[in-house]
């Protein structure tokens, strides 16, 4: 196939995810979806290569081919064309239970050319409490609504039958039906753009340029890598806690780097947990995946080709990698950014103009109750708001409130106005924070300030599921770690309690203010190395005041503090 139309087809692949991307923003109901984006899209061909993949949630991306290979595995020659496939579960293609992901596989004469592939955070899920996570989850039964690949429709529509199931199994019906209904317009819209794709180039000519685009970006990738020395090194990041007791808990990565080819080898990563903050096979895969494509040029794409120079080694029966019935619910965030943050640290020292400061940790928070103004129905709203910040890099400061590690950017806080509009909430304050970002050459991102008013009809009740309270975003090359994360409730009398991490149950009264300092992110270079004129920007945007904080002021228990 001539250069030209081999190009015209790669740039094909990645415009079908993106349209897919939009309509699932514009058809979707719940706010985590049409307002903070917690979604993804792929397209695999039929040996569940992950083909293209839409700028989302990177951490998604990677574990998305698990969910082609898991249908493809359980119906096999039994998929039709219009059949729609639907799955959750860990242990069945899915990263954790809030996640469903719907696949749709593309025919041609019989043959499936390419699965297409939406995935999409929902509002609840079940399980033991309301928005998702669990804190006091200690097995996955506990924290919602388990489902292996199932067939959940054929032609193209849902059974109903199923869909009231699931949804009668969720706190917020009507989200989810909306959900679900946007996540197949979307799977079925890539479904037609990828059969139009075969009608005007057919299948054979088709699938030998997408194996020419896969081996292109392979040997991107392997230039990139036959650029660093050769060598071994190591790097351990520390989880806060799992809510259950056990303190700074470990992931260690040992990365081996020989010709093109790097290994990631996170054996050495503590034991699994009772709480839930280990990680299913599928999640750690992609965030291994993830960190090495931070570590790629940005205009390599991001497929199962460049991912072939990589080799993942883990031990099951250690956080990164549980047994099957663990909880697992907070990993596609933690431990995934201590599985970058860890692997960052051992690459530093072998290519460290790539390796950025760290980004900071996901600390949500997801409320209950009810608003006067629609007093038929409970809400459920989850905080996206005070974003962390991303980490300083060999050619600039970190972005200001750009997220985590695991989203890169890609999970957004969406509109003040807007959350005001659909919930019973006040934004006193929402502004960059001083003294929270990681110094350095190039400082980490600012985090945020928030003052958030409750205005809910009577108590409401929050789960908080996060990390980062005692560890701040990670300095690299020099440069040093940010402030970590400080939540509070403020109580009418002024007192204000910590919140921790990960608390189940929070009781919150009409009137109350959440008082959230996000970290920041972790500085690169050395600070002494800072160009002048940046630090004077910096003190003339108000933004130049010395770290705050930064020993991790951890909330013990339920404790007031004034």
């Amino acid at each position: 196939m001539d250069p030209v139309t081999l190009a015209v087809l790669s740039a094909r692949f990645t415009a079908i995810v993106e349209e897919m991307g939009e309509g699932l923003l514009r058809t979707a109901y719940s706010q985590i979806l049409n307002s903070s984006r917690d979604f993804s899209i792929a397209v695999t061909d039929g040996d569940c290569r992950l083909v293209a993949q839409a700028d989302h949630i990177p951490v998604h991306v990677g574990a998305m081919p698990f969910a082609a290979k898991a249908v493809r595995d359980a119906f096999g020659e039994r998929m039709k064309p219009g059949d729609v496939f639907l799955l959750n579960d860990p242990w069945h293609g899915g990263s954790h239970l809030p996640d469903l992901t719907i696949v749709v596989p593309v025919f041609e004469g019989g043959q499936i050319r390419f699965f297409s592939v939406v995935r999409a955070h929902q509002s609840d899920i079940g399980g033991g409490t309301h928005g998702g996570y669990n804190p006091g989850a200690t097995e996955i039964w506990q924290e919602g609504l388990r489902i292996p690949p199932i067939l959940l429709g054929e032609h193209g529509a849902m059974r109903e039958d199923l869909v009231a199931m699931l949804a009668l199994n969720t706190r917020i019906n009507r989200d989810f039906r909306g959900d679900l209904a946007a996540m197949l317009g979307a799977a079925k819209l890539g479904a037609n753009r990828l059969n139009d794709l075969l009608a005007q180039h057919g299948g054979a000519g088709l699938m030998a340029a997408v194996e020419t685009i896969l081996e292109l970006s392979h040997a991107h990738t392997r230039r990139i890598l036959e650029a660093w020395p050769d060598g071994t090194w190591t790097g351990t990041a520390l989880l806060d806690d799992d809510g259950h007791g056990n303190e700074n808990i470990a992931i260690r990565a040992t990365c081996t780097k020989q010709g093109g080819t790097l290994t990631v080898d996170l054996s050495a990563s503590d034991d699994q947990v009772p709480g839930f903050v280990n990680s299913s096979y599928p999640n750690m895969f992609s965030a291994v995946c993830m960190a090495f494509a931070y570590l790629l040029d940005a205009d390599v794409q991001k497929n199962e080709g460049a991912f072939r120079a990589l080799r993942v080694v883990a031990r099951e029966g250690s956080v990164v990698w549980a047994r099957e019935g663990a909880a697992v619910t907070l990993c596609t965030s933690h431990c995934s950014n201590e599985i970058v943050e860890a692997i960052m640290r051992a690459m530093q020292h072998a290519c460290p103009e790539r390796a950025m400061g760290g980004w900071g940790r996901r600390f949500r928070i997801a409320i209950t109750g009810r608003d006067a103004r629609r007093p038929e129905r409970k809400f459920v709203w989850h905080l996206f708001h005070a974003r962390p910040g991303g980490g300083g890099h060999a050619k600039g400061d970190g972005w200001s409130t750009a997220g985590e590690w695991h989203s890169a950017g890609g999970l957004k806080f969406g509109s003040v106005e807007m959350a005001e509009a659909r919930f019973p909430l006040h934004f006193r304050r929402h502004e960059f924070c001083a003294g929270t970002a990681g110094p350095g050459q190039f400082r980490g991102g600012h985090g945020a300030e928030l003052e958030l008013v409750l205005e809910s009809d009577g108590p409401a009740r929050g789960n908080t599921a996060g990390d980062g309270a005692r560890h701040g975003s990670a300095g690299m090359c020099g440069g040093q770690d940010s402030a970590p994360h400080r939540y509070a409730l403020r109580h009418a009398d002024g007192t204000e309690r910590l919140l921790r991490t990960k608390e189940v149950g929070v009781e919150i009264q009409p009137g109350e203010v959440l008082h959230i300092r996000s970290a920041g992110g972790g500085g690169w270079g050395d600070p002494a190395q800072r160009d002048p004129a940046l630090i004077a920007r910096d003190i003339e945007e108000g933004l130049a005041a010395p770290p705050i904080h930064a020993l991790g002021e951890v909330a013990p228990g339920d404790r007031r503090q004034s």
